[in-house]
């Protein structure tokens, strides 16, 4: 990926990044050195979307927060496309902007694809056609770009992006917020205290996740390039495997939570199975965009 987000803080995107963004202590010892042979096997694509789109807005496992990337990545997508349409209407040009990525749930880790892939490396986000359409009140002509005419479109972008989101981003932030007192449960806690030594045992001296997330992100600021994909591996397998048994608490937890949370917000889920994927799709058709979701 040419973006990295350091991983201790890729919790969750956009709204509701500061609900889950984690502190990250300092002084963890470093790993043993990975063999030199791992590597991180490469992602792919899914456009697969789920049975129900409760899942990928209200994310209970951490294979269900890969929809939620994908989600994510559209709306930012629509407004970048948005705001691109608008700038050509009217003959100026948009700042530059770093390519978008796929950003993890950590309070709801993906395990599985941890283990495979590292602890950063997605999917590669594919970019956006240039056939989508705009309705703003640019004339089409061109000639009319100067600092204005940026903000404009930087603001018809987010305005877009805003009302396709406006579909789910209350519910999804309500249901956020209810995960946040699992932190807390007792049979959590017991679970998390296993990490430290189970790391112990994969050469990783760390008092707890928030420490462990501090080296890897330590790791991938100053590791060399050609050895990044391999310590990528290293970290990620002992953090799935250690992880597990904490998995095995919380994710029925979220499961049951999320059964409980859908009755008790019945009508607005009811709205969003029906209106949710046809405002996706007409984004898609609307702006040149397509809904793909990172794959083991």
């Amino acid at each position: 990926m040419s973006e990295r987000v350091p991983v201790g803080c890729r919790v969750v995107a956009v709204a509701v990044a500061a609900l889950f963004a984690a502190a990250c202590s300092a002084g963890p010892a470093p790993p043993a050195a990975p063999s030199p042979a791992a590597r991180v096997a490469p992602a792919r694509l899914s456009d697969a979307l789920p049975d129900d789109p409760v899942r990928m807005v209200l994310p209970a496992t951490g294979a269900e927060t890969r929809w939620t990337q994908g989600l994510d990545v559209l709306v930012r997508q629509e407004a970048r496309a948005v705001a691109a349409s608008c700038a050509r209407d009217h003959g100026t040009v948009l700042p530059a902007q770093p390519p978008l990525t796929f950003i993890r749930y950590y309070e709801l880790p993906d395990l599985d694809f941890v283990a495979r892939h590292g602890m950063s490396e997605s999917a590669p986000v594919p970019a956006a056609a240039t056939t989508g359409t705009h309705t703003g009140g640019g004339n089409g002509r061109g000639g009319s770009g100067g600092p204005a005419a940026v903000r404009r479109c930087l603001a018809e972008g987010t305005a877009a992006a805003t009302a396709l989101r406006d579909g789910y981003a209350a519910l999804q932030g309500r249901w956020f917020d209810a995960l946040v007192p699992l932190r807390r449960d007792p049979a959590v806690l017991r679970a998390l205290r296993t990490l430290p030594g189970c790391l112990a045992g994969h050469g990783i001296g760390v008092r707890d996740e928030n420490g462990f997330f501090a080296l890897a992100d330590s790791r991938a600021q100053t590791t060399a390039p050609d050895r990044l994909p391999a310590v990528e591996h290293a970290l990620g397998n002992a953090y799935a495997d250690c992880m597990r048994p904490v998995e095995a608490v919380r994710e029925p937890a979220r499961l049951r939570l999320r059964a409980r949370f859908v009755a008790e917000h019945a009508a607005a889920i009811r709205g969003l199975r029906a209106t949710l994927v046809p405002a996706l799709r007409r984004a898609e058709r609307e702006h040149g965009l397509r809904l793909v979701f990172p794959a083991p």
